[in-house]
């Protein structure tokens, strides 16, 4: 299972993989690469749990 990770910490790594963004989205921002459109949970002051990330 994947380990706590900062909102800029999974921008980044989503950014290595060549995805654009974030972009804003209604209520998430989201990440694109090609077709596919990932959304993010919104920037916050604690971790992102691995549940979440996970999900």
């Amino acid at each position: 299972m994947p380990k706590n990770l900062s909102w800029r910490k999974l921008v980044q790594k989503f950014r290595r993989l060549g995805f654009d963004g974030p972009y804003s989205g209604g209520r998430h921002l989201f990440m694109s690469k090609d077709e596919l459109k990932i959304h993010i949970p919104n920037p916050h002051h604690g971790d992102i749990s691995s549940h979440l990330i996970s999900e």
